[in-house]
């Protein structure tokens, strides 16, 4: 996801062409986009856009019997489509929870982490929020870590070692 900073005029060979300057965050890089192939670009989702999202990352996974290599191809269509529907299925479909390392292959691995930071980085700017209010939105849709939180809380041990230890009354 890019950020449009100015316009600028630049020959190509001998042609003048007005072009939109794109400041890309993640790759820390700028890239030139003709103004007359504008409509490869689409406006930012709303909060309506962005709550359907949510629904979608909320609901079961829809996974094909299909082969590995054909689902891939609609995983990785899907994401450079640029609809941000497909892209909250996309992460949805591959969304393992914490059992990452366990259930997916490395080409899967790729596609979620490829498709959870294009839609992480659309809420982080919608929203208004920082990347980790962010990442906890999304994750708590996607049910992740949430059961990690629960047994790190130290209230949580201090109280089951509590009910542990106390002395039962004898006849």
């Amino acid at each position: 996801m890019g950020q449009i900073q100015s316009t600028s005029t630049k020959t190509i060979g001998e042609i003048e062409v007005q072009c939109y300057d794109i400041k890309f965050e993640k790759d820390k890089a700028i890239g030139l986009l003709p103004i007359n192939k504008q409509h490869h670009l689409r406006p930012l989702s709303t909060v309506n856009q962005l709550n359907k999202c949510i629904t979608i990352l909320k609901s079961r996974p829809k996974i094909k019997r299909s082969m590995w290599s054909r689902r891939a191809q609609e995983y990785e269509q899907k994401i450079t489509s640029g609809r941000v529907y497909d892209l909250a299925e996309v992460v949805r479909d591959l969304n393992k929870g914490d059992d990452l390392m366990v259930d997916q292959s490395y080409s899967e691995r790729q596609l979620f982490e490829k498709a959870y930071e294009r839609i992480l980085s659309e809420f982080k700017i919608v929203m208004n929020l920082s990347l980790e209010e962010t990442q906890k939105k999304l994750d708590k849709a996607l049910k992740r870590n949430l059961e990690v939180r629960q047994i790190s809380n130290p209230e949580i041990k201090k109280k089951e070692t509590i009910e542990t230890e106390t002395p039962r009354p004898t006849e």
